[in-house]
């Protein structure tokens, strides 16, 4: 007797969320295919445009999060699991990285600046924060400099987008 009961109770779980689980599944299959077809176009639109190649590698993997976050979520939904809860989880993380990194973000949004505008590049002569210096690498947080006198100079990138 207790057998029937455990193979009626699989039977109503299979019932309920075998279609729903495979829903998903299918989901997360398509969409995987998608966010790969939409990286691959990114990346060819980004090199077409000259983009640096550490910009277009930061911004291929953080779209391919941003996409993987969303299609994990449209899949927990498709199931069945309540989603509401989660993107405000999300949203707090983000607000309280973003809140934690301030000065670390600056500097990331002047590096993107720097290598999207190309206000000066590799080679170049510039003056910031009273130093004078050849850029000698620029990556994205900071720029490396060889001040006049020969040695290492390195300036944030936030200093150098506001200024």
């Amino acid at each position: 007797m207790n057998t029937d009961k455990w193979i009626e109770t699989g039977y109503d779980i299979l019932t309920n969320y075998g279609p729903k689980l495979i829903t998903g599944i299918l989901i997360y299959i398509i969409g995987s295919w998608v966010i790969r077809l939409i990286l691959k176009g990114v990346k060819k639109a980004m090199t077409k445009q000259g983009y640096d190649e550490s910009l277009k590698k930061f911004l291929i993997n953080l779209s391919r999060w941003a996409l993987r976050i969303l299609l994990i979520v449209v899949v927990l939904g498709t199931i069945g699991v309540e989603t509401t809860s989660f993107a405000a989880i999300l949203a707090a993380a983000g607000l309280a990285i973003g809140l934690a990194l301030q000065g670390s973000l600056a500097n990331f949004a002047g590096g993107v600046l720097i290598m999207i505008f190309r206000p000066f590049k590799i080679g170049d002569l510039i003056e910031a924060q009273g130093e004078t210096g050849t850029v000698r690498e620029i990556e994205i947080f900071t720029t490396k400099l060889t001040g006049l006198s020969n040695r290492d100079i390195i300036i944030p990138n936030g200093i150098l987008s506001n200024g």
